[in-house]
């Protein structure tokens, strides 16, 4: 007997091609519309939860250290450009001592620092600024990533289901606040 609405609708969609004309096109669509009621049907397969950490912790180190570099070329204030420099050492420190956590995972786990849409609107968006505007933009910033950090983070932390992702989650919690409370008082 199926019991899942999506497997319901799949047969009946697949026994519909099955009954009408063979036309290919319209064979296609039919599939294409199977394919889209099932979850994870077409595309790749969920992550599991310690790669998606991995790579949502490697993507923000990654996030940190472009636009770091980028306030360390462009920005006017020297706290600022002082700060950046500090990013960039950190957040390496981060990437390498994640690598470590998740490779040391049964199995192992190889974090994807592909940056998301968003943070790359945001590094595109920073990268046409300058001046003080920069400083600013730069600085509001580094008080949201960081933030979007600790929640990845201590939720990790808690709820996780790697331990040496969980360790690492734990022991770079504090440093993310420390470097959230330097940003907060960033003067552009």
């Amino acid at each position: 007997m199926i019991r899942s609405p999506f497997a319901l609708i799949s047969v009946s969609v697949l026994a519909l091609a099955a009954c009408g004309p063979k036309d290919d096109a319209t064979t296609a669509n039919l599939q294409n519309v199977a394919s889209a009621e099932i979850p994870g049907a077409q595309g790749a397969p969920a992550l599991s939860p310690g790669q998606d950490f991995a790579n949502k912790a490697a993507a923000s180190d990654a996030f940190e250290i472009a636009i770091s570099k980028l306030a360390a070329d462009k920005a006017q204030s020297a706290a600022i450009k002082t700060f950046a420099r500090k990013m960039i050492d950190a957040h390496t420190q981060s990437t390498a001592k994640l690598k470590t956590a998740a490779a040391t995972a049964t199995p192992p786990i190889i974090p994807d620092p592909v940056l998301t849409a968003d943070q790359q609107a945001k590094l595109a968006d920073l990268q046409s600024k300058s001046g003080a505007a920069f400083d600013a933009a730069f600085a509001a910033e580094q008080v949201s990533a960081h933030e979007a950090a600790l929640d990845v983070l201590r939720g990790y932390a808690a709820n996780g289901d790697v331990a040496t992702l969980k360790t690492f989650a734990t022991e770079t919690t504090p440093i993310v606040t420390a470097h959230l409370n330097m940003a907060k008082s960033l003067k552009p």
